[in-house]
């Protein structure tokens, strides 16, 4: 390993390796202060916003089917890879030539020490098992990897970020987010806290990161219903949290979801560059996060990527699930009408064909069946089917036990199901149409069928993997496993009825799982043929690995 040279700047965090295609890739880095930053050959200068400095660079006239090791340079001095690592070269891998692709995902991991009491707490973390075992030489490498939410925990921070909340923000204290991130300058702790783990960080440098933000990225329960919004807006902290977050979220996981045509048009990322005063940077940053909460249509968090075979590739199709919700209780929308179309036309109306449709949202579309019919009746009940007392009872049930999923938006399932049941009877029907999710803690397969359309040739199945490292309590498993039994089930299907819920043209059953330990899911795709593999972290000998659950062939 070469000797990093010494320089009065460094990096801070990163590198992240995001966008990557036939020929070109994209890495996101932050700074210690303003630089060029270069990688094979391609410069780039910072900009700074808050007092943090940022850089993406993007890296053109890459070889395709070949991986390429990189070094990052500041201001002409190497800083990375580190002298001592235990991990190897940090390498960009394009598409391979015989178009077969494999994506690792799940969500929801907490920062904690890797000590006894924080693997006794937390586990595991399923992310530093699979750097390990790639860095021991494992041919089986993701070739992206997709966080869906809970990167962070703005709502509920480690014991490290805590400290530094209360020795910054005394005075805060009796205020009920005294113990949680406020600001954006509070947010980059999160990040620090969650992204500098040696193993996670060499991992986000050699596998292309795709990310989608949930409720914990904000606060636990964002956007259940407009009645939490309601109350939420009103707070006097309300207005420096939404800002930040959405800030941050843009600069450290957004900014990297996009390919470089939509970099090019993207307003918020011209404006950090060609803004030359760092407090018109922030201003106009800020101004821009505080719209994206009060009109969700005012910008998009969705996006797309297209990966292998470029005819009838694999598409993935990340959809804001928690951001563009409509909360009227006359008309839920889990997806508004704005971000809607966009969905349509990125698969119904796609200008090329889709072999294997990979649809992500950080929470599940399809539910235990109990559960589904739980959250069905919830909403009916809450919208007034039995009555304003009952409504009042329903919205408390809704926030306490968490009903929010696509179930909960029953307009927005009818409508998903109806998009699966259009592709399908289109010229070119997948062979698969793959959910992705994370959020409920635990992991499962289900396998599904549309009601109205018949499709042999098109699978669909319910993919869910969560935790990374933030596993729940046993009496959540087993409630879990109680409203997955048949006896449950068929109750809370005929509770739904009486709230005149009607059923949905899609039948399904939890094939696999549930599963409650800290893991990960992986898809892998070649040609006509997708396999499915689960694994979950375990402890070996102090050693966090991974260990094969399911192997699942489509």
């Amino acid at each position: 390993m070469l000797e990093v040279q010494q320089t009065n700047v460094d990096l801070k965090l990163g590198p992240l390796l995001r966008y990557v295609d036939q020929t070109r890739a994209t890495v996101w880095v932050e700074t210690t202060r303003p630089c060029q930053v270069e990688i094979l050959g391609h410069r780039t200068s910072t900009w700074s916003v808050h007092g943090h400095h940022y850089a993406l660079v993007l890296i053109e006239d890459l070889e395709p089917a070949t991986a390429t090791p990189y070094e990052v340079h500041l201001d002409g001095a190497q800083v990375w890879p580190p002298a001592e690592t235990p991990y190897g070269p940090s390498v960009i891998q394009t598409p391979k030539a015989d178009g077969s692709f494999r994506l690792t995902f799940g969500s929801c991991r907490r920062s904690a020490p890797f000590d006894e009491q924080g693997f006794k707490d937390f586990g595991p973390d399923a992310l530093v098992a699979l750097a390990e075992r790639m860095a021991g030489g494992d041919t089986e490498r993701p070739d992206a990897l997709l966080l869906l939410g809970d990167q962070v925990y703005a709502d509920d921070p480690s014991d490290a970020v805590l400290e530094k909340l209360r020795e910054a923000h005394g005075g805060r204290q009796g205020s009920e987010v005294a113990d949680e991130i406020g600001n954006f300058e509070e947010y980059t702790w999160l990040y620090d806290d969650a992204w500098l783990t040696p193993a996670v960080r060499w991992l986000f440098s050699t596998v292309p990161l795709c990310m989608l933000l949930d409720d914990h990225d904000l606060r636990d329960d964002w956007n259940t219903s407009l009645s939490w919004r309601r109350w939420v807006t009103s707070q006097p902290w309300w207005h420096d949290r939404v800002v930040g977050a959405y800030a941050s979220y843009w600069v450290y996981q957004h900014l990297g979801n996009l390919s470089p045509e939509q970099l090019d048009k993207d307003p918020t990322y011209a404006a950090m560059r060609a803004l030359e005063d760092e407090d018109e940077r922030s201003s106009y940053l800020d101004a821009f996060a505080w719209e994206a909460d009060e009109d969700a249509a005012s910008t998009r968090w969705s996006y797309y990527r297209d990966f292998g075979a470029r005819s009838r590739g694999v598409r993935l199709v990340a959809v804001d699930s928690r951001c563009s919700r409509h909360l009227d209780p006359d008309e839920r929308a889990m997806v508004d009408a704005h971000e809607w179309e966009w969905v349509r036309r990125h698969t119904v109306d796609a200008t090329q064909p889709i072999h294997h449709l990979l649809f992500a949202s950080t929470l599940p579309f399809l539910l235990t069946p109990g559960l589904h019919h739980l959250e069905g009746w919830d909403e009916a009940v809450s919208s007034g089917a039995w009555g304003p007392r009952a409504a009042r009872i329903g919205e408390r049930i809704r926030q306490g036990m968490d009903l929010e999923h696509w179930a909960s938006f029953r307009k927005s399932f009818d409508l998903l199901t109806d998009l699966f049941t259009d592709l399908i009877r289109g010229q070119n029907a997948p062979t698969s149409i793959l959910m992705l999710s994370g959020d409920v803690h635990c992991s499962y397969l289900a396998e599904a069928g549309l009601i109205t359309v018949d499709h042999p040739g098109t699978a669909i199945r319910q993919l869910t993997m969560s935790p990374f490292r933030n596993p729940v309590g046993k009496y959540i498993q087993l409630a879990n496993k109680l409203l997955d039994s048949r006896g449950m089930t068929a109750l809370l299907h005929r509770l739904a009825r009486s709230a005149k819920v009607a059923d949905v043209a899609a039948t399904w059953r939890t094939a696999y799982g549930p599963w409650f330990d800290n893991g990960v899911m992986s898809v892998k795709v070649t040609g006509d043929e997708w396999t499915v593999e689960v694994e979950h972290a375990a402890l070996e000998e102090q050693r966090q690995v991974l260990r094969r659950t399911l192997t699942y062939g489509g």
